[in-house]
């Protein structure tokens, strides 16, 4: 077995990186607690609402809230907890 990359956040993305996500498309949902794997990476900028997403391996939960940047590795299991309802701009690579 091996270890996956963690999530990364970033609380303050340039304005570059602001400007790229925001010409991605966008997904939201209502305050819901789901499981979620990941088959490739995703990076997304959040535009609104509050969730913590829980990686199922034991490492450390992250926080979205609005103007954070976020990228999951692929292969990836965790479970969002979306406690506001989420809107976002992402990309999978």
């Amino acid at each position: 077995m091996f270890a996956l990359a963690e999530a990364r956040v970033d609380a303050s993305p340039s304005a570059e990186d602001v400007a790229k996500a925001k010409t991605w498309p966008t997904w939201g949902c209502e305050a819901s607690e789901f499981p979620w794997t990941y088959g490739s990476s995703e990076t997304c900028y959040v535009i609104e609402g509050e969730c913590v997403v829980t990686p199922d391996d034991g490492s450390a939960p992250v926080r979205l809230t609005p103007g954070t940047l976020a990228t999951f590795p692929a292969g990836m299991s965790c479970t969002w907890n979306v406690t506001k309802a989420i809107k976002k701009h992402y990309s999978f690579h």
